[in-house]
């Protein structure tokens, strides 16, 4: 823990890059936050999320203390009824009758402990994690191919290769640093950039190639590229010979199909096809970058064999500059993949349908029985809570009920099931507001231990501050409960570290090179040698000089006959194309249900409420209006969200972003609306390909309120965003509204023992309503209202409730704008230093005409760069403007 001006070294908890952090606590209780300059993944760079990480560490919202069925509880109470109904369900109906689903933010400690005690003491393979939702057809293509679960590359290829092909990955959003890491090598050695993706995103500012691709069209142009390497003759022959098997099915797939057959089935224009598939075949250095896009499909695995056998038949894997890359999308996800986190696991890369794996586990454990079987995957997980199968279940550090597919079935089984345990941080959540029993978790910044990014890099993540309240880190719960199970033996884990010890000496345990994870050079670090522990990629074996951190370059792949394997990706059925699909995703300031990056205003700004992108095309054919407030449905329900109407978005497709829950809009759970499909090897379910409409959202009034307290609307459409000194608030209404005056008193959370004073403002004739309440000068809130969107200034309003209130700045404040001598600076495009939209185009306007002029002027695009697409398009429609 970091002492009052002294630096702790520690990781990021957002997404897979892995950077490193450098936190300082303050004498005034903030934690300053910066990137380590000496970490290899980032060199002290930090994206717009990771740069606000000190404004998420508030307790205000914090679950501090267990509750069993919504009232306080003590530890022993808690921790004996979880301990007693897990044994008993057991007991009565078997060891599948329970489960675990665990998460991609655990540490490795805490996920390695989750696991043995399901697998190894439990009995049963009826562990998963939402690393399922993000990497499982990557883990399932990796394994066809490699034998294991092998990430070939490391992040210094993108900068060494002459091609980054980015499938399916937003980089300069999801990815930042590594997007940044890009541009740089781009910018000095030219590398050439193609991204695979139906929607023009921030990625493809610096895209020389942008493949539009129908959904699912991913299979169709990897398998095109296989025949046209064939035809171009660029096998490598003596590579494919000696370390590979199955070509020839694969290649049969290809051949087989017409250079029109693929573009129809890749929604592509035949001669875009062939102009990358020359770019592809006449560069050497080429490295494949794919993250969700690729994986969130019902052909999802095929995609990543087919991207891997492109590979595999030049021989370009394994060699600086080139190489298929799945970039991660949580902190660890690998290191959950590294511990058998997924359902279809074993601990240390080992395989639970192996006999031998088994019996080498359950010996090194030496636990009382071991899984024999794959446990239920997560899309079936909880459809088994739904029909009773599983009776009680274990939710760590994740949010379910926002983030599965059917979402509102997943809520329901949830409902229905006879016991639920949830350890979290947050209080209130989807999730938690289903729990039997709610066991308060430390957070980042309170947690210790280690995590391991997408290049296989081991990171400590270290505690800067104390546990508040009555937290307890999720490793010790997890052990806590085990022991009053019977396990106490097998669970007597002292600290973070003596977990590690255990897991790094399983890594090594009978492996002697035959298994790729190897970690065995740290099992005996000492307690204060862990505390030290700088990054370090594995494999890291006993003995021996850490190796290339490369795999595959002379073949060593962990199949029986040590061969890569090639995989036969037949074209995916194509489901017919009428009406819309709908796409879901990140953005690039928050990270998944909100429950941090939703904590600071900063990080709101961008986007303050839920959207869903429409092509104009699209939009005009169901009459929607770019502003307008839209219902999305699907056959599973509906939800309410802005329209944005942009030629960016691909005909025929949508995209809503992921993130928004039952705290922060009335109806924006996108994944409530996914089917269920998951891909048949994988279990990833297709969160990017479901058949949806768009229509208006038939409004009776529309409004936006600011306010000092959380807000506590009733209406059909809200969306709640924290500004400084309050929050901000979207609003519509159905029905007409009675009573303006009782409606904003609500939604202000104002009782009758509170006596404001108002002011107000309306106009019959148009039906606008205006009304502010004041405690003294102090703004309680203000709500403005009527039959169409209030052409007010939503940043001033927002500003105001931090400004003392005479009655000259009562008038100003229901005029809804700042005085005319006063510009309004719009809204946040440069996240990392709060710059809004009004400052840059007045910047343009003064002559800056360049991203990298608006950087030396204003700072904007200089830190992690996500912002810089939107700097150029803006930049772009200032050109257009003067020109006409």
């Amino acid at each position: 823990m970091g002492a009052t001006g002294c630096s702790v070294k520690t990781a990021c908890p957002y997404c897979g890059v892995g950077c490193g952090v450098l936190a300082t606590p303050q004498d005034d209780g903030s934690v300053s936050i910066a990137g380590d300059p000496d970490h290899p993944a980032n060199f002290g760079r930090l994206c717009s999320k990771g740069s606000a990480l000190g404004e998420t560490l508030s307790l205000d919202d914090r679950l501090l203390h267990p509750e069993i069925n919504g009232a306080r509880a003590s530890w022993d109470d808690a921790l004996d009824l979880a301990a007693t109904r897990f044994s008993e369900t057991i007991a009565q109906h078997g060891p599948d009758s329970v489960a675990l689903y665990i998460s991609g933010q655990l540490l490795t400690e805490d996920y390695y402990v989750a696991n043995k005690l399901m697998k190894g003491f439990i009995g049963s393979g009826n562990i998963d994690t939402n690393s399922r939702l993000c990497m499982a057809s990557s883990v399932a293509g990796h394994r066809r191919a490699f034998g294991s679960d092998t990430v070939p590359g490391v992040y210094a290829d993108l900068e060494e290769a002459d091609l980054v092909v980015l499938v399916g990955s937003n980089l300069a959003w999801c990815h930042p640093i590594l997007y940044q890491r890009l541009v740089a090598a781009r910018e000095t050695r030219g590398t050439k950039v193609v991204v695979i993706d139906p929607r023009e995103t921030a990625s493809c500012e610096i895209a020389d190639v942008h493949l539009a691709i129908a959904p699912d069209g991913d299979v169709a142009v990897f398998l095109g590229l296989l025949a046209h390497l064939e035809q171009s003759g660029q096998i490598d022959r003596d590579y494919v010979e000696a370390h590979t098997s199955g070509a020839l099915a694969a290649l049969d797939v290809a051949r087989k199909l017409s250079r029109e057959e693929i573009a129809r089935a890749a929604g592509v224009d035949a001669a875009q096809l062939v102009k990358f598939f020359a770019l592809w075949a006449s560069t050497e250095k080429v490295v494949t970058c794919y993250s969700q896009g690729v994986n969130q499909s019902t052909s999802g695995s095929d995609k990543v064999n087919a991207i891997i056998n492109c590979h595999l038949f030049t021989g370009r894997i394994g060699r600086p500059g080139m190489g298929p890359f799945s970039l991660t999308g949580q902190p660890n996800a690998m290191g959950g993949r590294e511990v058998g986190g997924l359902a279809n696991m074993l601990a240390a890369h080992m395989q639970i349908e192996n006999p031998q794996d088994r019996a080498r586990v359950q010996g090194f454990w030496a636990s009382p029985v071991i899984a024999d079987k794959p446990g239920l995957k997560a899309v079936d997980m909880f459809q088994a809570v739904a029909d009773g199968r599983i009776k009680a279940i274990w939710i760590i550090c994740t949010n379910p009920v926002v983030s599965m597919p059917d979402a509102d079935s997943v809520r329901a089984a949830l409902e229905s099931c006879p016991f639920v345990v949830v350890s979290d941080v947050i209080r209130e959540t989807d999730t938690t507001a289903l729990a039997h029993v709610l066991l308060p978790a430390t957070a980042w910044g309170e947690k210790d231990g280690t995590v391991t990014n997408s290049e296989r890099r081991i990171t400590r993540q270290r505690a800067f501050l104390p546990p508040p309240g009555q937290t307890r880190h999720d490793w010790k719960m997890i052990c806590d409960v085990a022991a009053r199970m019977g396990f106490a033996d097998a669970f007597a884990f002292e600290n973070a570290a003596a977990i590690f010890r255990e897991h790094a000496a399983l890594s090594a345990h009978e492996n002697n090179g035959a298994r790729d994870f190897d970690i065995g050079a740290l099992e005996r670090v000492s307690d204060e040698q862990f505390n030290a522990l700088a990054p370090v990629q594995w494999p890291q074996r006993k003995g021996e000089e850490a190796p290339e951190t490369r795999f595959f370059a002379h073949g060593g792949f962990f199949t029986p006959d040590r061969k890569g394997r090639f995989v036969p990706t037949p074209l995916p059925l194509q489901a017919a194309r009428d009406g819309l699909t709908l796409n879901t995703g990140r953005l690039r300031d928050q990270w998944h249900t909100m429950t941090r990056t939703g904590k600071t205003g900063r990080l709101m700004a961008h986007a303050p409420e839920p959207f869903c992108e429409m092509h104009p095309m699209d939009a005009q054919a169901v009459g929607v209006m770019d502003g307008g407030l839209v219902v999305v449905a699907s056959q599973r329900g509906e939800i309410i969200v802005r329209a944005k109407i942009t030629s960016r978005q691909s005909r025929g497709s949508v995209f809503v972003p992921m993130h928004w829950t039952s705290r922060f809009a009335s109806k924006a759970r996108v994944d409530a609306l996914a089917m269920p499909a998951t891909d048949p090897v994988s279990g990833q379910p297709a969160l990017k390909h479901t058949p949806c409409s768009v229509r208006a959202f038939a409004g009776a009034w529309h409004g936006f309120a600011v306010c000092a307290a959380r807000p506590a609307p009733d209406c059909a459409y809200w969306a709640v965003a924290p500004v400084e000194g309050g929050f901000r608030l979207e609003l519509a209404g159905s029905e007409p509204c009675p009573d303006w005056k009782s409606f904003a008193g609500a939604v202000f959370g104002l009782t009758n023992a509170d006596e404001p004073e108002w002011v107000a403002y309306s106009d019959r004739a148009t039906g606008a309503v205006r009304l502010a309440a004041f405690a003294g000068e102090a703004l309680v809130g203000a709500i403005f209202v009527g039959a169409g969107a209030a052409r007010i200034s939503r940043n001033f309003l927002s500003q105001s409730l931090n400004a003392p209130h005479g009655p000259e700045a009562r008038v100003r404040l229901l005029a809804g704008r700042p005085a005319q001598s006063t510009a309004d600076d719009g809204y946040t495009i440069c996240s990392c230093y709060s710059v809004a939209s009004g400052i840059i185009i007045r910047e343009i306007g003064n002559g800056a005409d360049s991203v990298q002029a608006i950087g030396a002027k204003l700072k904007a695009g200089t830190n992690c760069g996500s912002c810089r697409s939107e700097l150029q398009r803006m930049i772009h429609e200032h050109r257009l403007a003067e020109a006409i």
